[in-house]
C-alpha cells in the first residue's frame, strides 16, 4: 500500500505589488498554486499609473547595494533566497552610484511578464472586498488598500486603523535642464571610474540662493490635510518643505548636503546641492532625489524654478501625497506573519510596518516561504534573528505596541558586531561589515536546514 500523496492548498494572495509578487512567486517556485488578485487597472490608486505588477510608486531606487548597509544586506539575502523583486531590480538596473536604482517602466513589466507566465498563478483582476473565510490568505494590499478592504481588516483586526502620508518627488525631463550650470558627480567620486561622470546631476546654490529657496519653500501653498492633520509623516519620506519648517539649515544636512561634491572642473565649493538621479534607463527622466513634497502643483513648478539649472524644467510628475495603511503588528501578527487570531490569514508587505521598496518584497518573500510550508501540512520556521530578514520580523512582532512605527532595515535592529580585537578598533564599515558577513552564513546554514527538510 503506498501513501497518498496530498496536493498542496491553492493560496490566496490580495494585492500584486511588491510584497504579493514576491510572495506569489516563492510559492510557484515549490509547486504550491497561487490566486493573484490585484484591483488595478480596473480600479485605481492615487498614486499608481498602471496596473503592472509591483509598480514603484515613490522613488526608483532600492537603496545601497553594499553590505556595509543594512539594506545591502537584505539585498544579497533575497537574492540567496531566488527573490523575483531582486533578479528584476538586476536585470533592469541603471546608474547610481553605489545605490540600486531600476528603470521603473522596464521592472514593473519584467515582474509581470514573469508572473503571468506562471502556470501555477492564477492572476486575477479586480478589487478584493471581502477576506476569504477559508483557506490560506495572504493581504499584502500595501499603504494604498482600498477603503472597503481596510474595513475589512479593520473589522477582523479590531484595532483602530492607522496611517501616515507618504510623499512623492517630482520627475523632470533631463533635455529641459540647463547643463551650463548643472554637472554630473557622486559624493566624492565613489563608484566612478577615471574619465567619467557621475550618476547624479547636481544643481549648486549658493548662500543667497539658499536661504530665498528655503523661504519660499516654507511659504508655498500645501495640500490641505483634511480630516488627517495629526496624522505623522515617516521620516524616509518626509517633504522637503516640511523639513525646512525644523530649521532653516536642517536640508543641508539632509538632501540638500553639498560635501563631496565640489564642481569637477572649477573645484569650486556650493553652499548646498540639489541631487538629481535617473529615472529610467536612457536618461531622459530625472527625479529629484529627497524631494518628496506636498506642495500643491503650482507652487512646485514655481519653487522648483529657482534651483539653479531648473529655470525652465518640464515635469512629467509632480510631487503628491498619498495615505500610508499599517496595522498594529506586534499585537496582531506572530512572528511569521501569521494573524494570532486566524492563523490561516498572513500579512505581508508594508501594511504590516515595514518601510521601503526592499523591505516591503522581503516580507512577501519570508510570506510565500511560510505559506508554502503551511500548504503542505508544514509548520514555518522563521530564519535566525541575525539575518536582516529575521531581525525585521523581530521588528514587527516584539516591538513594544505602544511605540510600533514603520521602519526600515537598520544595522540598529541586528546584535552589533565586535568594537576591537585586542588594541586595534575596528572602524564602522569593518564592524557593519562584519555584521553582515555573520548574517549570511546564519542564511545559508538556515537554508541548507531548510532544504534537507523539504
Amino acid at each position: 500500500m503506498t501513501d497518498t500523496i496530498v496536493p498542496p492548498q491553492t493560496v490566496t494572495i490580495i494585492g500584486a505589488g511588491l510584497a504579493g509578487s514576491e510572495a506569489a512567486w516563492q510559492l510557484a517556485r515549490r509547486g504550491v498554486p497561487v490566486r493573484l488578485h490585484e484591483m488595478r487597472p480596473l480600479k485605481m490608486t492615487p498614486a499608481h499609473n498602471s496596473g503592472k505588477c509591483a509598480e514603484l510608486v515613490c522613488s526608483n531606487t532600492f537603496r545601497a547595494d553594499h553590505l556595509e548597509n543594512a539594506v545591502g544586506l537584505l539585498h544579497e539575502e533575497m537574492r540567496r533566497m531566488d527573490s523575483l523583486i531582486m533578479a528584476a531590480g538586476d536585470q533592469a538596473r541603471i546608474p547610481a552610484g553605489t545605490a540600486l536604482a531600476v528603470d521603473r517602466e522596464q521592472f514593473a513589466e519584467l515582474v509581470t511578464a514573469k508572473l503571468r507566465a506562471e502556470p501555477l498563478i492564477e492572476y486575477i483582476e479586480g478589487e478584493v472586498t471581502e477576506i476569504p473565510s477559508e483557506g490560506l490568505v495572504l493581504i499584502a494590499s500595501g499603504p494604498l488598500t482600498s477603503d472597503a478592504l481596510y474595513e475589512q481588516i479593520q473589522s477582523l483586526t479590531g484595532e483602530d486603523r492607522l496611517m501616515f502620508f507618504d510623499a512623492i518627488a517630482p520627475v523632470i525631463d533631463a533635455e529641459s535642464i540647463n547643463m551650463d550650470i548643472c554637472y554630473w558627480k557622486n559624493r566624492y567620486d565613489k563608484n566612478v571610474e577615471e574619465g567619467e561622470a557621475g550618476d547624479y546631476l547636481n544643481c549648486p546654490m549658493d548662500a543667497a540662493q539658499y536661504k530665498s529657496f528655503i523661504h519660499e519653500l516654507v511659504s508655498a501653498d500645501k495640500v490641505a490635510f483634511k480630516d488627517f492633520e495629526d496624522i505623522p509623516f515617516f521620516d524616509g519620506c518626509m517633504p522637503i518643505e516640511e523639513m525646512a519648517e525644523r530649521g532653516e539649515d536642517t536640508p543641508r544636512f539632509g538632501p540638500m548636503k553639498p560635501v563631496g561634491l565640489d564642481h569637477p572642473e572649477t573645484g569650486e565649493k556650493a553652499y548646498a546641492v540639489v541631487q538629481l538621479r535617473r529615472d529610467n534607463r536612457m536618461g531622459s527622466l530625472l527625479n529629484m532625489v529627497g524631494f518628496q513634497t506636498k506642495m500643491t502643483y503650482g507652487e512646485q513648478k514655481r519653487v522648483f524654478s529657482m534651483i539653479p539649472g531648473l529655470e525652465n524644467a518640464e515635469f512629467f510628475r509632480l510631487g503628491s501625497l498619498h495615505r500610508n495603511t499599517f496595522i498594529k503588528s506586534p499585537a496582531l501578527l506572530d512572528g511569521t506573519l501569521r494573524l494570532k487570531s486566524d492563523p490561516r490569514i498572513l500579512f505581508a508587505g508594508q501594511i504590516t510596518g515595514v518601510e521601503g521598496y526592499v523591505e516591503s518584497a522581503s516580507m512577501g518573500l519570508m510570506a510565500g516561504r511560510f505559506l508554502a510550508a503551511m500548504a503542505t501540512g508544514q509548520e514555518p520556521d522563521a530564519p535566525p534573528e541575525i539575518t536582516a530578514h529575521g531581525a525585521l520580523l523581530g521588528h514587527i512582532s516584539q516591538t513594544d505596541v505602544a511605540g510600533f512605527q514603520p521602519m526600515n532595515i537598520n544595522f540598529g535592529l541586528l546584535p552589533s558586531g565586535k568594537k576591537r580585537e585586542g588594541k586595534r578598533r575596528f572602524s564602522r564599515a569593518e564592524r557593519r561589515r562584519a555584521v553582515s558577513d555573520r548574517a549570511l552564513e546564519a542564511l545559508d546554514a538556515w537554508l541548507q536546514v531548510q532544504s534537507n527538510e523539504g
